[in-house]
């Protein structure tokens, strides 16, 4: 008995240091950011707004309070909104008067993240303010947005990588065959080859007309825009890339135009306040995109009380979160569904903006987030805003917006769908040597018994199945896009598309980025004053401690930083187990060499 108070003591006690610590954590945080909100309630005179391009970059910028306390990278994570907002308030504050760019690699960036930064660098020196760029080595995703700048610089022993894009798909099959294991699939459409790394040792024609089409195209893009911005022609920057130039000295990317200055980093500081018509560098004042962007969060609401509410949807598309082991985003339907139901019941809400970045996922959950889209768009105008990706399942759950934007390089379409069965029959019987007997009550009982492999008329049975489910997901697309259902067969088949072309097909109205939507929204919705509100709310500072406290979220940090892009790979294959059933998933993982 007394073994048994002391424990319990020993509990209590430790519950209530937990606690303290926690409150007093909490105390410091929050008179931490009251501060930083007082020192940063204005922008002070002659400053520079300093963009440092590196670390992974996320839709949305999350609160770190405690990322120094516990270790990690202020800029290990950043958030596209809030480089975005930072930009923008950037344009029009007086005090801001340029912009430093410093390039470095932002992991897993994609075409369209990269194409909104930089129309919005590109719109900001509308303002006639300048942005200089340095970097020791440029990404070719670095370089695309430094090419807006007024003055890029490169170290002397600096490097350019321009080499033209390379998509690359992993396959899985003779891994399979090693450990018995055999990949069951059932599926319609010609380019859904998402079930490929399993079934395949290379890229099938279909799959590789689709890549090298929509690489052609957002290299087309890329190149267009540096052109534009560097005064160099599209087929002289080809030329470049066919050269290696990644491997020439930095005089060469002068002599090419590529930069306008070789110099080593502290070199530029100077330059910046030769700009600023100051006299050294100490005269002016340099801001960071999370100190303007929250300058930028904190302005005064509409007065009308009318909101407009953007709503994220980022991630894999899934029925129940997977993610306590995993630092991906996710599109939970249940709770995105008791989202959606709250901002269609709320009065105030007059029109809402999905903002999806998704290469899909479940197809169950995909229609029930279809049927919250249907039941806004009942109520109030919904504006879709497509980000990186918005495929397969992503555009399922956008298709029946009342109007729908992309970027040119926004990844879209993918209208297919499989179902992907595991048949470890290899592997148990003769590897291991487990043998399984079973009795059942019915022909099917066992349907989908991983130890086995189907039979003819199971595998009969699952294709019907999935051929409803194609029939269900084309019916949705052509009534949300009022097109016949034939012609969203004929552009359906799993083809992937870049935003330039589904808006050639109907997938898409118009480019354009969160900021359009918005405006389109209050359109649609007559709208003259509106508060915009985001859904949903960020991961408050007490979660996060409680995330970090509990490892997995700071492990899994901790390994995406450690294997950068072999991150994806291992984030697949532990996933792999949750790819059964049915999907409207993109045909692979897209990487470019950003």
């Amino acid at each position: 008995m007394k073994q048994f108070f002391k424990y319990v003591c020993a509990t209590v006690v430790g519950i209530i240091l937990v606690v303290a610590i926690i409150t007093i954590l909490s105390i410091i945080s929050l008179v931490g950011m009251a501060s930083m909100g007082s020192m940063t309630a204005s922008v002070k005179d002659n400053s520079v707004l300093v963009i440092q391009l590196q670390g992974t970059l996320n839709e949305r910028g999350e609160e770190n309070p405690f990322g120094e306390l516990l270790g990690n990278n202020a800029l290990s994570e950043q958030g596209l909104d809030d480089i975005l907002n930072a930009i923008k308030k950037a344009k029009t504050e007086p005090n801001v008067k340029g912009i430093y760019l410093e390039a470095g690699t932002f992991a897993g960036a994609m075409p369209a993240t990269l194409q909104a930064i930089r129309k919005a660098l590109v719109d900001f020196k509308e303002s006639g303010k300048f942005i200089v760029a340095y970097g020791d080595a440029y990404t070719q995703g670095a370089y695309y947005l430094c090419s807006t700048a007024d003055t890029v610089v490169v170290n002397p022993q600096g490097m350019i990588d321009w080499s033209g894009l390379a998509s690359q798909v992993m396959y899985y099959k003779d891994l399979l065959d090693k450990v018995g294991v055999d990949m069951q699939v059932v599926k319609v459409g010609t380019y859904k080859s998402a079930v490929e790394p399993y079934l395949l040792t290379e890229m099938s024609e279909a799959n590789r007309e689709q890549i090298e089409t929509y690489d052609r195209e957002i290299w087309g893009e890329m190149t267009k825009a540096v052109s534009k911005s560097r005064g160099i022609s599209v087929q002289k920057l080809n030329e470049l890339a066919d050269s290696m130039i990644l491997l020439s000295p930095a005089e060469t990317y002068l002599k090419e135009k590529l930069v306008d200055k070789i110099a080593y980093s502290d070199e530029v500081k100077p330059l910046i306040a030769r700009m600023m018509k100051v006299d050294s560098p100490d005269d002016y004042n340099t801001i960071t995109v999370k100190e303007l962007a929250g300058i930028s969060a904190s302005e005064p609401k509409g007065i009308s009380g009318n909101v407009v509410a953007v709503y994220y949807a980022v991630g894999d598309i899934v029925e129940e979160p997977t993610s306590d082991w995993s630092y991906e985003p996710e599109i939970a339907s249940k709770k995105v569904c008791k989202d959606l139901q709250k901002l269609t019941e709320d009065e105030d809400v007059k029109a809402v903006v999905l903002r999806v970045n998704s290469g899909g996922g479940s197809a169950y959950a995909s229609e029930q987030i279809w049927h919250e889209v249907m039941n806004i768009k009942a109520n109030k105008p919904i504006v879709v805003s497509m980000g990186d990706m918005a495929a397969s399942g992503g555009y399922y759950i956008s298709c029946a917006a009342n109007y729908i934007y992309a970027e040119p390089t926004t990844i879209t379409g993918s209208i297919g769908i499989f179902g992907m069965f595991p048949n470890a029959d290899e592997l148990m019987n003769n590897t291991l040597g487990i043998h399984i007997s079973t009795v059942k009550t019915n022909q099917f009982s066992d349907f989908g018994d991983p130890t086995r492999p189907f039979t003819d008329q199971e595998r009969a049975q699952a294709q019907r199945y999935i051929n409803n489910g194609y029939e269900l997901f084309t019916r949705r697309c052509a009534d949300g896009r009022n097109m016949k259902q034939d012609a969203i067969k004929n552009i359906g088949e799993g083809r992937v598309w870049t935003g330039l072309h589904a808006k050639q097909i109907g997938l898409v109205d118009d480019f354009g980025g969160l900021d359009d939507a918005i405006e389109k929204a209050k359109k649609l919705a007559k709208l003259d004053d509106a508060s915009v509100m985001n859904y949903p709310a960020k991961t408050n500072i007490f979660d996060q401690l409680m995330d970090e406290m509990q490892g997995t979220s700071y492990a899994d940090k901790q390994l995406r930083q450690a294997l950068g892009d072999y991150y994806p790979l291992w984030a697949d294959m532990k996933k792999v187990h949750q790819k059964s059933g049915i999907q409207t998933a993109l045909p692979y993982r897209l990487k470019f060499n950003l």
